[in-house]
This record gives C-alpha cells, sequence and structure tokens, in this order.
C-alpha cells in the first residue's frame, strides 16, 4: 500500500541544511498495524506528514497504491487526505462551537455528499465508538476520552483505509487511553491500516510492527512477537 524510496526532508535556514529525513525506504502493507516510534526531534512527526501527504518530500518517492504522490499538486494531495487517510491527533482539533456531530460531518462537506449522507456516515460513525448518547455535545461536555473518541469518529467517517494516529493517547489519563488504544486495535483487525507515532514504548508495543527512526533515518524495524 505505502512505499518509501529513499525519501529525505531538508530544511533551510540560513546558510544551514538540517535533514529531518535522511533517505528513508519503508513499507507498508494494506491491514497493518505499525508504530513509529522515536525522541523528539527524531523525526517521526516528519515522516508522518510525508505519509499523510501534508507535506512532501525533498528527495525521494512516495508510492501509495502504486502511484507517485510526492510530486502532486495540493489539490490532488488534498483529495488523497480526503479519501484515502484519516488523522487522529493528541490534541484533538476539534471546532468548540460545534457538537459531537458537527465536527464529524465536517471534514465530509468536501467529500461532495449530501447533508444526508453526511448526517448518516457521522451518526455511524459515532456509534462505533460508543458515543451514540453524546453525539449533540459540544466539546467542552465531553470528557477528553470523549473527545478524543469524536476524533476518532471524524476520521472514520470518510472510510478511508489509512488511519493516522499522532500520540493518540498524550492527552488522555490512563484509563481513557486503554481505552482508545482498544478501539484503534479493532479498527485494525477491521482491516484498517493503523500507522501510530508515538514516544511512548508501551503505546507501540501493542502495534504488530515498530519502526524506530533517530536523527532522521530508520535504525530498526522489528515485529512484535
Amino acid at each position: 500500500m505505502i512505499k518509501l524510496v529513499d525519501m529525505s526532508k531538508f530544511y533551510h535556514t540560513g546558510s544551514v541544511t538540517l535533514a529531518a529525513l535522511n533517505k528513508v525506504n519503508l513499507k507498508i502493507k494494506n491491514g497493518e498495524m505499525l508504530a513509529i516510534i522515536g525522541p523528539s526531534g527524531s523525526g517521526k512527526s516528519t515522516l508522518m506528514n510525508m505519509i499523510g501527504c501534508l507535506d512532501v518530500p525533498s528527495e525521494g518517492q512516495y508510492l501509495l497504491d502504486e502511484r507517485e504522490v510526492s510530486r502532486l499538486k495540493e489539490d490532488e494531495l488534498s483529495e488523497i487526505r480526503n479519501k484515502k487517510i484519516g488523522f487522529i491527533f493528541q490534541s484533538f482539533n476539534l471546532l468548540p462551537k460545534l457538537t459531537a456531530l458537527e465536527n464529524v460531518e465536517l471534514p465530509l462537506i468536501y467529500r461532495g455528499l449530501s447533508a444526508a449522507e453526511r448526517r448518516q456516515s457521522a451518526v455511524e460513525a459515532l456509534n462505533m465508538v460508543g458515543l451514540s448518547d453524546r453525539m449533540h455535545h459540544k466539546p467542552s461536555e465531553l470528557s477528553g476520552g470523549q473527545q478524543q473518541r469524536v476524533a476518532i469518529a471524524r476520521a472514520l467517517a470518510g472510510n478511508p483505509p489509512i488511519i493516522l494516529a499522532d500520540e493518540p493517547t498524550g492527552n488522555l489519563d490512563s484509563r481513557s487511553g486503554v481505552e482508545v488504544m482498544e478501539i484503534i486495535k479493532d479498527l485494525n483487525n477491521k482491516g484498517k491500516t493503523i500507522i501510530l507515532i508515538t514516544h511512548d514504548m508501551e503505546i507501540a508495543r501493542q502495534a504488530r510492527r515498530i519502526i524506530r527512526i533517530q536523527d532522521g533515518r530508520i535504525v530498526s524495524d522489528e515485529e512484535v512477537a
């Protein structure tokens, strides 16, 4: 599903060039659940941005479903993000004035769905994460764990094959974190490709494969026993 070939990302500050990623090679199969782990500044967030089509590499290739996407225009990348990738962020990124249902519906507007279709998809996604009784509540009326479940529902509503989760339990208490990880693992069991970005080894061990990144390079790639 995903193939990165000699992918590099450079940032230039005056006369200094920083390699956030340095000739990364990676293959991810359809239906995998893997964790990308590394310390702050290791390049894992840059790698997530590349895989999620939020940024493009300076060098190398990115093939998604055998299509080279690293040189596409922004509107083409936006279409790929909208149809193929669901994002879950540590900070939830919910709009405070909208209800849970409205937050989940929002990205579906860009897919050209009718209002009725958007509503049905959003309701189904919220049911999947156990929030059928909270869908008309605003984020301020929900716990942290419930807000993250809304964010997961938003990622699911368009039925993308890939879920990118960036520190999905980072702002949660331990109980809510366990609940969120159970939902994510269940999604993988139902066929979603899950890519976790984390610095937490306990979270990483719940994946089936762990990629370690350091100084912009992949330093290990291990299957979890």
